[in-house]
C-alpha cells in the first residue's frame, strides 16, 4: 500500500519587524521562515474608524509582502488603539504618549487587530479581532514612572499590556495576545485554514 506524505508546507513569511508579535507565534510553535517587514503609509484616511483602519493596513503590508515573496504563505498583522472614534497610534514623543495616557485613564478602550493571510496563490483569508479593556485612574507617578521608560515608544496606543500597563487594567473582555499584538486563536485557525499549521 502506497503511503502519501503531507504536501509540502510553503514558507511562512511575516510581513512584521514586531518582536512581539514573533515572541506570540513562538507561543504557538510557530516560527517565520522569513521575517519582511514592509514599509507602507499608515496615516488613518480621512474619518477612517480604527477598525476599518486596522484591516486595511494588516491587508496593504501582506499585498506588498506577498509581492515581494509571491511563492510564501504570508502573514500581516496590523493593531490600532481605538478610543470612541478617535485613533490613538504609535506616539512620536513623550508628549504625545502622555496624552493618549490622559485619554485612557480611567476609561475603556479598544484594541483592534487586523490579520492578512496570503497564500501563494493568492488567495486571501482575514480576520478583525477587537479586544475591551478599562485602565483604573492613573496617578501622576504612574504615568510620570511610564514616561521615564521606554515602554510607549513603537506601540499602539503607547502601552504594553505585557509590562506595567497590566498593573492598571482593571476590566479585559476578549484577546489578551490580541493587546499585545496578534491574537493567537484566530492567527492558528487561518494557518490550520492553509494546512500550514498541523494539526
Amino acid at each position: 500500500m502506497a503511503v502519501h506524505s503531507p504536501p509540502e508546507r510553503p514558507p511562512l513569511v511575516l510581513a512584521s519587524a514586531s518582536p512581539r508579535r514573533r515572541e506570540l507565534l513562538a507561543r504557538i510553535g510557530v516560527t517565520p521562515d522569513r521575517v519582511l517587514p514592509v514599509d507602507i503609509d499608515e496615516t488613518p484616511r480621512k474619518a477612517e474608524l480604527p477598525r476599518l483602519l486596522a484591516a486595511r493596513l494588516a491587508r496593504e503590508k501582506a499585498e506588498a509582502a506577498h509581492a515581494a515573496a509571491p511563492d510564501a504563505l504570508v502573514l500581516a498583522a496590523d493593531t490600532v488603539v481605538g478610543v470612541g472614534r478617535r485613533i490613538l497610534g504609535k506616539p512620536a514623543d513623550a508628549t504625545e504618549a502622555r496624552r493618549f495616557l490622559d485619554l485612557l485613564s480611567g476609561r475603556r478602550h479598544r484594541v483592534m487587530t487586523g490579520i492578512c493571510l496570503i497564500r501563494p496563490d493568492g488567495k486571501r483569508s482575514e480576520r478583525l479581532v477587537t479586544t475591551i479593556l478599562a485602565f483604573q485612574r492613573l496617578t501622576e507617578a504612574q504615568i510620570a514612572q511610564h514616561l521615564d521608560s521606554d515602554e510607549w515608544q513603537g506601540v499602539a496606543g503607547g502601552y504594553q499590556i505585557q509590562k506595567r500597563a497590566e498593573a492598571w487594567t482593571r476590566f479585559l473582555s476578549g484577546s489578551h495576545s490580541n493587546v499585545v499584538g496578534l491574537p493567537l486563536f484566530e492567527t492558528a485557525q487561518l494557518l490550520r485554514g492553509a494546512g500550514w499549521l498541523r494539526p
